[in-house]
């Protein structure tokens, strides 16, 4: 079981993802080079070895020869979207099986208007996938990409979770968006990286960080009605060895 992640910064524990990650929200921030596919990779290998079919799409809209080597492991299975019959077919036959996908997306197969849903949305809101796979959301550089896509991206969000059996991870350069305090309640787990920009999480500390160290938060697991308590520590997360497994 590959849990242990990183170290806390301020204690000699190591940093252990838990099983309850499977059903809560993980958001990661950070900039570019901050880390940020590293913690991924490394929350996706979790989910993979709790026998968990994992769907990541790549904003990026990436080709496959640009998809980091750390991905490419035996479970990859890349498929780029497009509006076509033959993509429907290849990847229901993935779905069906319950294969792990890396899936390339362009942000704007998104609809713009809410009173409209797109064939992407129809896609990855489909019950085989809301039943069975926890999702990653990687939208690596364009910060007008998959929320802005939105009218209203927090009502989107809020409706995807009540359909979904598992969690999702969502990975994005800092944005205003989130810093709203309602869709931070999305999130059980916000690993926050480096943000130079005054606006986003200024935090004098957030400003130094060096590559995968993270500004780690978590809400307390004690049942209760009301939403619990985030602890904050800043951890170190291991850098993924091609070869370590």
């Amino acid at each position: 079981m590959r849990d242990v992640i990183g170290k806390y910064m301020d204690t000699i524990d190591s940093l252990k993802l838990e099983k309850r990650i499977l059903d809560h929200n993980l958001l990661i921030l950070g900039e570019q080079g901050s880390g940020k596919t590293n913690l991924a990779c490394r929350v996706r290998n979790y989910i993979i070895d709790n026998d968990v079919p994992t769907l990541y799409m790549d904003f990026n809209n990436s080709h496959e020869d640009d998809v980091e080597l750390r991905y490419k492991d035996e479970h990859f299975n890349y498929i780029r979207f497009e509006e076509s019959e033959t993509f429907d077919a290849e990847f229901q036959a993935l779905v069906s099986v319950k294969k792990h996908i890396y899936m390339a997306v362009d942000p704007n197969f998104f609809a713009k208007k809410r009173n409209q849903r797109s064939r992407l949305s129809q896609i990855i809101s489909q019950q085989s996938l809301l039943d069975n796979y926890y999702y990653f959301f990687h939208d690596i550089e364009n910060l007008n990409g998959f929320y802005t896509q939105f009218e209203d991206f927090l009502l989107y969000m809020l409706s995807f979770v009540n359909l979904q059996k598992y969690g999702f991870t969502f990975l994005a350069q800092p944005h205003e968006t989130f810093e709203n305090p309602h869709l931070k309640l999305l999130f059980s787990f916000l690993f926050v990286g480096k943000c130079s920009n005054a606006n986003y999480y200024n935090t004098a500390i957030l400003k130094t960080l060096k590559k995968n160290k993270f500004y780690y938060q978590s809400r307390t697991a004690h049942a209760t009605l009301l939403f619990n308590d985030i602890q904050s520590s800043m951890v170190k997360i291991d850098e993924y060895v091609e070869d370590e497994f």
